[in-house]
C-alpha cells in the first residue's frame, strides 16, 4: 500500500489543503519524522535543504494545536530572518483555515509593534533567537506554556553564534514538552545540546536533498585565473542570459564590490548581505521575486531559506569554504521539477575544495577551460622500456670488491661461537 499523509496521521482537513497545493506524496523526511511527531517523541533529524521538513515539523504542531486556548503553545527557531519569513508564510497558508495564529518575531522590525501583536497571545510562534530572547527578557513573551519547539537548520545557528541563545531559551521552556532539532549536518556541539535537553530521541538521516538537486541541475566549473573572473561572469551572463540568477560571493565585502562592478558594467542587480536593515532585505528579495532585478549577489545569508520560482541559474563567484554551502547555493535552482544550472567559477587555489565536494554529492563536476572547451587530463605515460637486443646483450660491469672477494673465497667458520 502507498504511502499516503492521511496513513501517516495528518487530519483530513490538512490533507485536503496540501491537495488543493499539489502535494499528494510525502517525502522520505516526511515519511520517516511524521509518526514519531504524532507520537509526541523528540526529534534529531538530519536532512539536507529541499527534502520537505518544513511540512514534516509544521504538519502536527498546527494539527496537536488547541485554537481555543489564546496562547504560545509552538517556538520555532530560524538561524535568518529570510528562513524565518519562509516558514511563516507556509504556516500561515496552513494555519488560516485551522483557525491558529501564527506570528513572525525577527530582528530588523520594530519592537513596538512586536509588543502590540504579542499581546494576543498567538499560538504559533516563529522567529530568529536574538529578537525572541530580547522579547523573554523583556517580559513580552512568555514560554512556560509552549509544548513543542522546533529548531530548524541547527547547524547554521552554531556557524552564526546563536547556539548559546538557543540554549537560552530552551532552558525558559517546561520540562515536559517535545523538542525537534533538524539539521543538514550534527556536529559536536549540537549533539551536545540534544543530549543535555531531550529525552530518549527518535534519531535519523535522509539523504536524499543532494540526489534531488543533482538530478535537476546541471553542474559546471570553469577553471580560470582570479583576475579573469569578472569578465568571464560577465560573458556568461551576456551569452547565457538568466531570467532569474543569484551571484554568490563568500563575504559581504566581495557582495558591495561585485554587485557595484555589475552596475557600472549595466547590468541591473541588487544586492544581498547581513549589512542591510530588514527592510531593505524584504524590498530587494520582493523586487527579485517579480523579476524587477533578475541579478541578485548575495551572501550565503541567501543559500538557505530563499524559495522564489523561475530561478534559471546560479553563478558561484567564490567557491564556498562549505561544503553543505555548495548544495544549499545550487538548491536555490532547479526547484519544483524544473532543470538548473550551476556554474562555479574555480582558480587553481580552489582545487582542493572542488576535490571535497565532488566526493561530499559523490560526483564528478565536468570542468571547463576559460575558452569554454571541456578539460581533459592527460593520462600520464609509462616511461620507454629500454629495447635489448639478443644478438647484443649487454655485459654486466659489476666488479666485487676486494673486501667481497675475499668473503667469497673464504670458508669461514662459526664467527659466532665465542672464543675460549
Amino acid at each position: 500500500m502507498n504511502t499516503t499523509f492521511q496513513t501517516l496521521g495528518v487530519s483530513p482537513i490538512l490533507c485536503e489543503l496540501l491537495k488543493k497545493r499539489g502535494i499528494a506524496v510525502p517525502t522520505q523526511v516526511q515519511e520517516k519524522a511524521l509518526p514519531a511527531l504524532f507520537q509526541g517523541r523528540d526529534i534529531l533529524g538530519q536532512a539536507q535543504t529541499g527534502t520537505g521538513k518544513t511540512l514534516a515539523f509544521l504538519l502536527p504542531a498546527l494539527q496537536q494545536i488547541h485554537p481555543d486556548q489564546h496562547q504560545e503553545q509552538v517556538l520555532i527557531l530560524a538561524p535568518t530572518r529570510e528562513l524565518a519569513k519562509q516558514i511563516t508564510a507556509v504556516a500561515t497558508d496552513l494555519a488560516a483555515a485551522l483557525h491558529i495564529d501564527v506570528l513572525n518575531i525577527i530582528g530588523g522590525q520594530t519592537i513596538e509593534n512586536q509588543l502590540q501583536k504579542l499581546q494576543r497571545h498567538p499560538q504559533v510562534i516563529i522567529g530568529t533567537p536574538g529578537r525572541l530572547l530580547d522579547h523573554c527578557r523583556r517580559h513580552s513573551l512568555n514560554l512556560t506554556g509552549v509544548g513543542r519547539i522546533i529548531v530548524d537548520e541547527a547547524d547554521q545557528l552554531l556557524q552564526t553564534g546563536f547556539l548559546e541563545d538557543v540554549d537560552t531559551l530552551l532552558d525558559m521552556t517546561p520540562k515536559r514538552r517535545q523538542l525537534l532539532f533538524f539539521s543538514a549536518t550534527v556536529p559536536d556541539k549540537i549533539k551536545s545540546l540534544a543530549k543535555k535537553h531531550m529525552h530518549n530521541p527518535f534519531v535519523f538521516h535522509v539523504l536524499e536533498g543532494s540526489s534531488i538537486a543533482l538530478e535537476t541541475i546541471e553542474q559546471r566549473i570553469y577553471m580560470i585565473k582570479e583576475e579573469q573572473k569578472f569578465s568571464f561572469l560577465c560573458k556568461l551572463l551576456h551569452e547565457m542570459n538568466p531570467y532569474l540568477s543569484v551571484i554568490f560571493c563568500n563575504t559581504k565585502e566581495r557582495t558591495s564590490i561585485l554587485a557595484g562592478q555589475l552596475i557600472r558594467a549595466g547590468f541591473a542587480v541588487s544586492e544581498l548581505h547581513g549589512d542591510l536593515s530588514q527592510g531593505r532585505r524584504t524590498q530587494v528579495l520582493r523586487d527579485f521575486s517579480k523579476a524587477k532585478t533578475q541579478l541578485l549577489v548575495a551572501t550565503d545569508i541567501a543559500a538557505r531559506g530563499l524559495d522564489i520560482a523561475g530561478i534559471t541559474h546560479v553563478f558561484n563567484y567564490d567557491v564556498p569554504h562549505d561544503i553543505d554551502y555548495y548544495i544549499h547555493r545550487i538548491g536555490r535552482t532547479g526547484r519544483a521539477g524544473n532543470d538548473g544550472l550551476a556554474v562555479t567559477l574555480a582558480t587553481a587555489a580552489d582545487e582542493d575544495w572542488v576535490r571535497r565536494i565532488e566526493h561530499a554529492i559523490r560526483a564528478t563536476i565536468t570542468k571547463y577551460t576559460a575558452s569554454g572547451k571541456i578539460q581533459v587530463k592527460q593520462a600520464p605515460t609509462a616511461p620507454k622500456k629500454k629495447r635489448i637486443y639478443k644478438d647484443k646483450l649487454p655485459v654486466a660491469t659489476y666488479q666485487a670488491t676486494k673486501e667481497k672477494r675475499h668473503k667469497t673465497l673464504h670458508k669461514g667458520g662459526n664467527n659466532r661461537r665465542r672464543r675460549s
